[in-house]
């Protein structure tokens, strides 16, 4: 290979053909020391066959960014995700993208347009559905990738992490029956959602392990958000027979429920015991104090960031789907019937 054969091999196209991303080529011809040997070797190996010769006149885009996407960014859920992922940023010396394509196509496209210009550690997507388009793409730019909370199945080849949302809606139905209700009802997620269709099965898990019937007027839809929660606890509330406890799918919708028993001239847990998911950290400062399932929120983030890192140094994933524990966290807003 000639001398200008070899200026004209680019790091995009190393990276290529060694299987990793762009800016652990970088970190490679830097010397950086975050590179898993079999990786530095193998793009070693590459830049002599090929003669890659660096342009000093060429300004470097700097890399060592983390790319976070959300589809919204308006709950604080979300702020607990970040900070998980930017614990592990700060102490690695990464820094952090944070963006919201608010589930169009026109802000995923200028994602993707803004991802081209920057080099990129890695892309750790939350809450979202991975379209064909965009996973192609990611994979042209090999681009590491993480699902945290996925919506829907995801593929093997992507690394996933969640928590155990099955067992968090048994646990908080157990809890409730535990304490002598028997009409619980149920205020469900996104019904697009892994984590929402997880929940309600583990409810209804709960009621038939407890020989009790399943009444569908008392599973109410909801988003996730306050609204959907205050007027799915209206609406179980105006039932002939109402429920005495009260499930919701976030704690958000456990915070709008909480409303809709005030509007009702009722109280929790005098009247109507709640229970949310999440444990965030307004749920100890709630009038009453929440009881909810924990999800481990910035821990996902944490370890969604760690494995994508781990990715971008070229190591091997060997759990693609990990799950992190709920915990059922008893407060006062739920008491015996």
């Amino acid at each position: 290979m000639t001398v200008d054969e070899g200026r004209r091999i680019t790091i995009t196209a190393i990276a290529r053909e060694a299987g990793v991303s762009v800016p652990t080529v970088s970190r490679v011809l830097n010397g950086r020391s975050d590179v898993a040997p079999q990786t530095r070797e193998r793009v070693e190996e590459l830049l002599r066959r090929h003669g890659y010769r660096r342009r000093a006149a060429r300004p470097r885009v700097s890399a060592s960014l983390i790319d976070l996407v959300f589809n919204d960014l308006d709950s604080p859920w979300a702020v607990e995700i970040i900070r998980g992922v930017e614990d592990v940023a700060h102490a690695a010396g990464v820094g952090t993208v944070v963006s919201a394509i608010h589930r169009r196509t026109a802000s995923t496209r200028q994602w993707l347009q803004n991802l081209r210009t920057r080099a990129t550690d890695g892309v750790v997507l939350v809450a979202s559905d991975l379209a064909p388009p965009v996973h192609a793409e990611l994979r042209r730019l090999n681009v590491p990738m993480v699902l945290v909370d996925p919506a829907g199945v995801p593929t093997l080849d992507i690394p996933t992490i969640g928590a155990t949302n099955w067992t968090g809606g048994l646990r908080a139905t157990e809890h409730l029956l535990s304490l002598g209700h028997e009409r619980i009802g149920f205020i469900a997620g996104n019904p697009q959602m892994l984590c929402s269709r997880a929940r309600l099965d583990g409810y209804r898990a709960a009621l038939e392990a407890a020989g009790l019937p399943m009444h569908e007027e008392l599973i109410q839809p909801g988003d996730f958000y306050h609204e959907s929660g205050l007027e799915g606890t209206k609406a179980l509330l105006a039932l002939d027979n109402p429920p005495t406890a009260i499930f919701a799918s976030s704690d958000q919708m456990a915070f709008g429920a909480y409303e809709a028993v005030r509007q009702r001239g009722l109280r929790v847990p005098d009247d109507v015991s709640v229970v949310g998911f999440d444990d965030l950290p307004e749920a100890r400062w709630s009038s009453p104090p929440l009881t909810t399932i924990r999800q481990p929120l910035a821990e996902m983030g944490l370890l969604a960031a760690r494995t994508v890192l781990r990715l971008a140094q070229g190591e091997a994933v060997e759990t693609p789907r990990v799950e992190l524990a709920t915990d059922l966290v008893v407060r006062d807003s739920s008491k015996a019937r």
